[in-house]
């Protein structure tokens, strides 16, 4: 997801700023691929008829994706990993309150608002992904895992998946879209790093490791991630 950077805090020079890897190229195409997969995911929802095969299609290499990024959230590059963005409350309440450390860098990547709003897509995702495994649309259409649960359970899940799990998604896709519209009415592009995976920054923040060794770790995490996803579309055969 695109970080939700703010204006910093210090006075920096900006002679002494310097492109820095913020983003390695794995988060990035995960990024790339999400965001074009969720939005066709929801139009082809609303067509309806033959496009919920694709609709389907889709829900699947969205789940290898967000497993992936959990496991890249841990052993992915610094600022992509979950301990560099996920902060503790007073962490929060001092970010909001104006003053920060030097150390902090909330400037770099997802600032303790943005990973609010990261983790929330992560987590509605997931539960869109499993609600529509097990969904059953009382027509034709059925999750791969829908044999393995109660008819109540099936028909509860698709009626979440349709309804506020649906709505939710939206109303997160927009806000995230309008967080980047305001950041970039004040001067500061969010969707530039996310493209190149750097940003000018001071001389003592650290990149992220993007070497090809990590880049082949990503393929090969992300090759399972499919084959695990394909898995379970199989058990509903």
């Amino acid at each position: 997801m695109t970080s939700h950077a703010p204006d910093s805090a210090r006075a920096i020079d900006p002679g002494l700023l310097r492109p820095v890897r913020v983003w390695d190229l794995p988060t990035r195409v995960f990024h790339w691929t999400l965001a074009p997969a969720v939005v066709l995911m929801v139009i082809l929802g609303h067509v309806g008829g033959n496009a919920l095969v694709w609709h389907m299609r889709l829900g699947l290499l969205v789940l290898t994706l967000l497993v992936f990024r959990v496991l890249w959230g841990l052993v992915g590059g610094r600022w992509s990993r979950f301990t560099r963005f996920v902060r503790l409350p007073g962490t929060v309440w001092r970010y909001l309150r104006g003053p920060q450390r030097s150390d902090d860098h909330f400037e770099v990547g997802h600032n303790p608002l943005g990973a609010l709003s990261v983790l929330s897509m992560i987590v509605l995702l997931a539960v869109q992904v499993a609600t529509g495994l097990v969904a059953d649309d009382e027509i034709a259409t059925t999750g791969p895992l829908n044999k393995f649960v109660a008819t109540a359970t099936g028909l509860a899940a698709s009626a979440w998946h349709t309804g506020w799990g649906q709505w939710g998604l939206v109303a997160l896709v927009v806000l995230h879209l309008a967080a980047i519209g305001v950041y970039r009415w004040r001067g500061v592009s969010l969707v530039k790093p996310m493209i190149s995976g750097d940003k000018l920054l001071p001389g003592d923040v650290p990149p992220s490791t993007d070497s090809v060794a990590t880049r082949i770790l990503a393929v090969v995490l992300l090759l399972l991630c499919g084959a695990g996803a394909l898995w379970i579309n199989r058990l509903g055969g």
